[in-house]
């Protein structure tokens, strides 16, 4: 797998204290963790509909926002994208019906 989702994530964390003028990304993260969650979710909702609407194009580009926002929102409540790979590394090989059950 490609380390841009890692240089990005590690983007998004020196972002958290510049000036909100300078950047996107310090701009969302000032607003707090609930309006990153949202635009995640608004983010995630247009993925969906392209999703739906078989529109692979689109899809692409929103799966990038997806993901993009998705480490906005992981940052904004101080969850790094190692723990979320970490947990994704212990689930390899599991069932998903197993994974659940064991929850």
């Amino acid at each position: 797998m490609s380390d841009v989702l890692r240089q990005l994530a590690d983007t998004i964390e020196a972002r958290k204290n510049a000036d909100p003028q300078s950047s996107w990304t310090a701009k969302l993260l000032a607003k707090g963790p609930d309006k990153a969650a949202e635009k995640f979710g608004e983010e995630a909702v247009e993925a969906v509909i392209a999703a739906v609407k078989n529109d692979r194009d689109n899809l692409t580009y929103e799966a990038a926002d997806v993901l993009y926002h998705l480490l906005v929102m992981l940052a904004a409540r101080n969850v790094a994208l190692e723990d979320v790979l970490a947990e994704l590394e212990r689930r390899a090989g599991t069932s998903g019906i197993a994974e659940k059950a064991g929850r």
